[in-house]
C-alpha cells in the first residue's frame, strides 16, 4: 500500500467531534486568540469558558469527546506549548529533545485529520506537528528501544536544523534503531548512528512522516506505538493525522518499509 492510500486509511478512521475548551476566571487572553488562529481551519472547536463543564476548576483546558472530557491540562503549559514558542524554537536547538513533552490535550487530539500551511503561507500552522513530531522523537528516546522512521524531505535538514541534528545524535546513543528519509543531498550516516533512505519522487519528497514502532514485549509509560503521516497536496500545503492506535501505527511503520 503507498502512503497516500495509507493516509486515507488513517484519515477515514478519524474522530472528528472533539473539541478544546478553555476555562478561565478572568476574561480573553492572546492564548485564547492564538488558539482559535491555529484551529480555524481544522475540525477541532476552541471554546472558551465553558459553563456546561460542571466540577471543571479554572484556568484548564479540557479535550471534550462527546461532551465528555478526555483530558485536562493546565493552561501554563498550553502557553508554553502554543503561545510561547514558535517551530524555529525547535529547529534551532533553543528547545532540547526533553522539553518536547506536550500537554494532554494536544496530544489528546490523535485520529483527527488537519490541514495546514507553512510559512509564509502562515506562521504557527505547522507548529502543533512539528511539536508533535518531536513528541515522538522524545517517546523513542525514552524508551530506548525499537524502530524510528522519520522522513525530511531533503536529509540535509536534519544538518542544517541545529535542534533537529542534536535530537538524532541522541538517538543514535540509545538503543533505537533509525531510519530516515528523503532526497540524497546529504548523507547523514557519516555523521549519525542511523540509516538512509533516499529517493525522489512519491513518499521521499512529499511525505512528513515520524513513527515510533516499539518492541512487541515494550512495556512502560514511552512505550505506546504513536506516527505522524502528513502529505503534500500542493506547495508547502499539507495534510496530516497522528494516532497512537497500536495496529494503524503498525500499518504504517510496515508502508513505510516495504514501499521506502
Amino acid at each position: 500500500m503507498r502512503l497516500d492510500a495509507r493516509f486515507e486509511q488513517l484519515a477515514a478512521g478519524g474522530v472528528t467531534n472533539k473539541r478544546l475548551a478553555v476555562i478561565r476566571r478572568d476574561g480573553s487572553t492572546p492564548l485564547d486568540s492564538m488558539l482559535r488562529r491555529l484551529f480555524a481551519d481544522q475540525s477541532v472547536a476552541v471554546t472558551v469558558d465553558s459553563p456546561e463543564l460542571d466540577g471543571v476548576d479554572d484556568d484548564v483546558a479540557v479535550l471534550v469527546e462527546d461532551e465528555e472530557i478526555v483530558a485536562t491540562s493546565p493552561l501554563s503549559s498550553l502557553e508554553r506549548a502554543i503561545l510561547m514558542v514558535n517551530s524555529d524554537l525547535y529547529t534551532t536547538g533553543a528547545l532540547d529533545l526533553d522539553d518536547a513533552a506536550l500537554p494532554t490535550v494536544l496530544t489528546g487530539l490523535a485520529d483527527v485529520p488537519f490541514r495546514l500551511r507553512g510559512y509564509p503561507l502562515a506562521h504557527k500552522e505547522k507548529l502543533l506537528p512539528i511539536a508533535m513530531s518531536r513528541q515522538i522523537e522524545l517517546r523513542a528516546h525514552r524508551a530506548g528501544a525499537g524502530e524510528l522512521h522519520a522522513s525530511f524531505q531533503r536529509l540535509s535538514r536534519i544538518d542544517d536544523e541545529t535542534g533537529t541534528r542534536r535530537a538524532y545524535e541522541r538517538l543514535g546513543d540509545d538503543d533505537v534503531d533509525v531510519h530516515v528519509y528523503g532526497e540524497p543531498d546529504w548523507n547523514p550516516e557519516a555523521h549519525l548512528e542511523l540509516t538512509a533512505h533516499t529517493g525522489y519522487g512519491h513518499g521521499y519528497s512529499d511525505s512528513w512522516f515520524v513513527v515510533f514502532d516499539p518492541p512487541a514485549d515494550a512495556v512502560g509509560p514511552h512505550t505506546t506505538p504513536v506516527g505522524l503521516l502528513a502529505l503534500e497536496e500542493e506547495p508547502n500545503v499539507w495534510r496530516g493525522v497522528w494516532t497512537f492506535r497500536p495496529g494503524a501505527v503498525a500499518d504504517l511503520a510496515e508502508t513505510v518499509r516495504r514501499q521506502l
